[in-house]
């Protein structure tokens, strides 16, 4: 029941206010009490003094002790709340009017009756007679007045009659109706207070439902939070939620790429394993055809057979060394060393590199700078490595007769190489794999034994550099592979 934030804060609440009541209710009966008090103290501090100059106490000095009784009986008559007791210089008392067994104390401390007459600040509380605990405001007087003193006239001005009296008008008024104006405070604070802790942990249980829903989804399925772009800022609920849209969308992006990286693992050991069987069947053929047949085969065929072996020798290790490549540009073990270089320079001598082959197979190699000639950010070796392997793919792919060129130019702030054969084009369904490792449709080549890691590896040097690289069918027909690099960006 009480898992809840709101369920807490609310359960908090309640306990908070039950104290806030509580202490209230304490706080403002003391204070009342003490309120009453002084102003009953302050309305009535002449009390005593005007007793014993109405009733006449003090005759030459002394006092009348007919009178003193007198006085007792008709001014507590008239005025139940008050008690009168004549204490000597001591604060003995010598004379009250109650019965014997109301009076508690035989004595009163003459502190409080001392700071009386010295016209210190009100309340002063004095004992109460009738009482070991209880102290209360009082008017006192010295008798006779003078100097030296006698004693003093002492006036409870809250007597054991007001206690009672008080006590009946609490129990059948003022508690009831304190005690209701108290509740009704409280409740009303109380409910306004619930209602406000709703409306603020209100998006704290939706994210609640959102975090829930995610983890039943087996974490694949996301409903964002935040349902529209909102401002920048928002308060600590608003920033988490957008964090955790973020780290959510991560997540699913994360586990789409796990799941197709492990798609391209199984099929990558099915293609390693039948591109590597071909030549190691045909070699492991033809080195047993020459071991089992040597002296009946003449000395052409022999050689036929262990050039062919060698060949396959060559296309195994071609093949290992790929996979080594490519192995170790995945596991980011090779890091490129990127330094200003002219790009159209390197274009030239890979150029170069290739047109002997090209002029051999009846194609046009050729290639451009469009615009100046830029400066690009990139390690020589890997780019050097990408224009191979995209040149020797779109020589693969090109019959007699046909065209691959190459154009330089410049993009924003990235340098774009372009090469673009006059082959057969891609097919668009192939179009999105075409740089997955032994994807075989487009990277077959003429001979279409193998699949070939060419593009997977082009790909990710280009990366490795901060570049893209995108592949495209031509206008005319054919393919058309572009990859960028950073340019130089000058002071």
């Amino acid at each position: 029941m009480f898992r809840t934030l709101y369920a807490r804060l609310s359960l908090a609440l309640i306990g908070l206010f039950l104290v806030t009541g509580l202490l209230y209710t304490l706080i403002t009966t003391a204070t009342t009490e003490r309120y009453l008090q002084e102003i009953t103290q302050h309305f009535n501090r002449d009390l005593a003094a005007r007793i014993v100059a109405d009733r006449g106490l003090v005759i030459a000095g002394e006092m009348d002790d007919k009178a003193l009784k007198k006085t007792f009986s008709v001014y507590m008559d008239i005025n139940p709340s008050i008690e009168i007791y004549l204490l000597d210089k001591e604060g003995k008392i010598l004379a009250f009017s109650a019965d014997p067994g109301k009076v508690k104390r035989k004595r009163v401390d003459l502190q409080p009756i001392q700071a009386f007459m010295d016209g210190e600040g009100f309340p002063l509380l004095g004992d109460d007679p009738r009482s070991h605990e209880r102290r209360k405001a009082f008017s006192v007087t010295p008798v006779p007045a003078g100097d030296m003193p006698a004693g003093y006239l002492y006036v409870v001005l809250r007597g054991e009659e007001y206690d009672n009296a008080e006590q009946a008008v609490e129990e059948s008024y003022v508690l009831r109706y304190s005690a209701s104006a108290v509740a009704v405070s409280l409740g009303f604070g109380l409910l306004t207070g619930l209602l406000l802790f709703h409306w603020l942990t209100r998006r704290v249980q939706r994210l609640s439902q959102v975090m829930s829903t995610f983890q039943q989804s087996d974490f694949t399925h996301h409903e964002p939070f935040a349902k529209a772009k909102k401002e920048p800022g928002g308060d600590e609920v608003d920033r988490l939620g957008a964090a955790f849209d973020e780290m959510a969308a991560r997540i699913i992006d994360q586990w789409g790429q796990l799941k197709e990286q492990d798609r391209l693992r199984r099929e990558l050991v099915a293609q390693v394993s039948h591109d590597l069987r071909t030549p190691l069947a045909a070699l492991h053929g033809y080195l047993e055809t020459v071991n089992m047949k040597g002296e009946e085969l003449n000395e052409e065929r022999r050689d036929e057979y262990l050039a062919i072996a060698l060949n396959q020798s060559e296309r195994l290790k071609g093949m290992v060394e790929e996979l080594f490549e490519l192995a170790q540009l995945e596991a980011r073990d090779t890091q490129p060393v990127c330094e200003p270089m002219p790009l159209a320079e390197l274009v030239q001598d890979v150029f170069h590199k290739f047109q002997l082959r090209a002029h051999e197979s009846g194609i046009s190699l050729g290639w451009r700078v469009s615009g100046h000639q830029p400066y690009v950010n990139a390690d020589f070796a890997l780019t050097e490595r990408v224009l191979d392997n995209l040149i020797v793919n779109a020589l693969d792919h090109v019959e007699k007769d046909g065209t691959v060129s190459l154009m330089i130019s410049e993009r924003e702030r990235e340098a774009v190489v372009s090469i673009t054969d006059s082959g057969g084009g891609i097919s668009e369904d192939d179009l999105p794999h075409i740089f997955e490792p032994f994807y075989k449709k487009r990277q077959a080549g003429k001979d279409g034994n193998h699949a070939g890691l060419g593009l997977a590896i082009a790909r990710r040097m280009v990366e490795l550099q901060g570049g893209t690289i995108t592949a495209t069918n031509s206008e005319s027909g054919g393919a058309c592979f572009s990859f960028t690099l950073p340019l130089v960006q000058s002071d």
